[in-house]
């Protein structure tokens, strides 16, 4: 079923194997390379992907391992052409509890955490000034 193409002899090409589905199969070019030496060292830490980061203010820290930030953004509006504030709001998720109300703060995209919080509180940008 499987046939083998033909490659001029020292040529360093690698070597194709025409399967019966049309599939074609290479045979490694170089020695010692392995299909799982593609993915990388496993000693590097394991990457999720592309995840987004928000800056925001602390509106609310009643809640026990929660704060409540608000977004604020400047959208252009499609009819009327002028910027309008809009602004939302995410529950993240605050381990210590130590981010206060008026605290500015980037957050960071992250698995459910409960039913409403996806977000974690990732570091402090500026804290209000305190008299």
């Amino acid at each position: 079923m499987a046939k083998k193409s033909e490659t001029k002899q020292g040529s360093p090409k690698a070597e194709t194997t025409a399967v019966a589905d049309g599939q074609k199969n290479l045979a490694p070019a170089q020695p010692g390379t392995t299909e799982n030496s593609a993915s990388g060292p496993s000693d590097v830490a394991k990457s999720h992907g592309f995840r987004r980061k928000l800056i925001g203010r602390v509106t609310s820290s009643k809640m026990q391992k929660t704060v409540v930030v608000e977004v604020v953004r400047n959208a252009l509006d499609p009819v009327y052409k002028k910027y309008v504030r809009q602004r939302e709001r995410y529950k993240a998720h605050d381990e210590q509890g130590q981010y206060k109300v008026g605290d500015r703060v980037e957050i960071t995209e992250h698995r459910p955490i409960s039913r409403e919080k996806r977000w974690l509180v990732t570091k402090l940008i500026a804290r209000p000034v305190e008299e």
